[in-house]
């Protein structure tokens, strides 16, 4: 005899009903998503951070699909060579030096945008920081820089360009947080911390703007081939720390590309996406923190107590990781981010020089 339940319907057709029922939601609003993507030819897009790393990735993403691009860094050097390296590729570039811990200058910035343009259609908030090294190296003033480049400096951002953004009752903010707002690593506390609190005012943002029609989107990256690392700050044993993470980032499989990553955020922008998470191995590590958190901090407490340098060297004095060499980084077992280094304007002309007289170089084809 067959179980059944509400006056006699057997289970399992109540449960196969339920289950189409779910799975026809699902088309259904994967197909309105689709639907409601929207198209960024001629919008207009800034970029903060964009001079290099990620930041510049994603401003080429945007310049293929048309949009009107600005690019805003604190080093106008760098800021210019970018720039140059958008215009070369067909992209209309407006560059404007500018410190988003700076409130008056971000002002100043959206302004100059505005006067320019006209309107400001996306806002992608992916300037940061990253300083590595062990917590007893970490001094208050790190984690006042952290909170200040990865929080405050977004948020000067975000508030800067909300009255624009209400007054035409669209546009669109993506916030580049990180896997680090899922699961606090070693030897990245504050790093972390800011990363964090990026991802709950982002998370926030998105309830409270869509009454605006101000559209919010989180990107949460795990590890990624920028070649950013040379240009991270490392204290402590700082050659050590410099070639864990140097390695770490070049994984390959464990790691995403830049170009793949700036493919999945405008994508993720286009459609409106509430929140994602780059990167497969950061998908399980954001999963196994959330159903377990004890164990996912116990292992990190392994890997930070067997794995990861002591304190020492230079104590908490700061060393960039271009001036960390060691014989593993750069190596051949870098070279996947040397190679990223190098198309993503993560070394000055005047580095390439010093890192060819040291035996190395990462030309890529």
């Amino acid at each position: 005899m067959h179980s059944t339940e509400d006056g006699g319907a057997p289970a399992w057709r109540n449960a196969l009903l339920l289950g189409a029922a779910g799975v026809g939601a699902w088309l259904t609003w994967r197909t309105m998503r689709r639907l409601g993507e929207v198209d960024l030819h001629d919008k207009v897009a800034l970029v903060t951070g964009g001079s290099r790393g990620l930041g510049l990735v994603l401003a080429r993403e945007l310049a293929s699909e048309g949009a009107h691009l600005v690019i805003c860094a604190r080093d106008a050097e760098e800021l210019d060579r970018a720039a140059q390296d958008l215009a070369g590729r067909g992209a209309r570039v407006l560059a404007v030096p500018c410190d988003v811990t700076d409130a008056g200058q971000v002002r100043a910035m959206i302004d100059v945008v505005l006067r320019r343009w006209g309107r400001l259609d996306v806002v992608i908030n992916n300037a940061g920081i990253i300083g590595v090294s062990p917590e007893q190296e970490m001094t208050l003033a790190d984690y006042r820089l952290a909170m200040d480049i990865n929080f405050y400096g977004p948020l000067h951002v975000i508030e800067a360009v909300l009255p624009h953004f209400r007054q035409r009752r669209e546009g669109r903010l993506v916030n580049i947080t990180s896997i680090g707002a899922w699961a606090s690593v070693p030897h990245l506390i504050p790093y972390c911390a800011s990363k964090y609190a990026f991802r709950g005012l982002s998370e926030g943002l998105r309830a409270e703007l869509a009454a605006d029609g101000i559209v919010v989107t989180t990107i949460c990256p795990g590890l990624m081939r920028t070649g950013s690392p040379r240009n991270a700050d490392f204290k402590g044993q700082h050659r050590k720390e410099y070639t864990w993470f140097a390695l770490g980032d070049s994984l390959p499989g464990f790691t995403m590309s830049a170009e793949e990553a700036a493919k999945r955020i405008i994508l993720a922008c286009k459609r409106g996406e509430a929140e994602v998470v780059l990167s497969l191995p950061a998908k399980a590590l954001a999963t196994c923190n959330a159903l377990f958190p004890g164990l996912t901090a116990d292992l990190m407490g392994l890997i930070n107590r067997f794995v990861l340098p002591g304190p020492g060297g230079i104590g908490q004095a700061r060393a960039k990781g271009k001036d960390s060499a060691s014989p593993l980084a750069p190596s051949w077992l870098t070279i996947l981010t040397e190679w990223a280094a190098e198309r993503n304007n993560e070394i000055a002309p005047e580095e390439r020089e010093q890192t060819a007289a040291s035996g190395f170089q990462a030309t890529s084809s």
